[in-house]
């Protein structure tokens, strides 16, 4: 009895300890595929990123530019 039981536990627990052999070999790939994925970027991020930072430039420079036409108004109203 106890023989059956051994060999019906050992068949159905094959394929549970081959799945974690294979999660504990797969791991350390998986861990070290994140951090390169988290550590570089790719041309669409970088596409992105150099927009984002052009749009932000050019509304800045907007800015300037309208602070600069504020003031050189309110100097031509008092006589500069």
């Amino acid at each position: 009895m106890r023989l059956l039981i051994t060999l019906i536990a050992a068949f159905t627990l094959q394929g549970c300890v081959a799945r974690m052999a294979t999660s504990v070999i797969t791991a350390p790939v998986k861990v070290a595929s994140k951090t390169v994925d988290v550590l570089t970027t790719s041309q669409s991020e970088s596409d992105r990123n150099r927009g984002r930072a052009a749009r932000k430039q050019e509304e800045d420079d907007y800015k300037a530019e309208k602070k600069a036409r504020k003031r050189a108004k309110e100097r031509a109203k008092e006589g500069y």
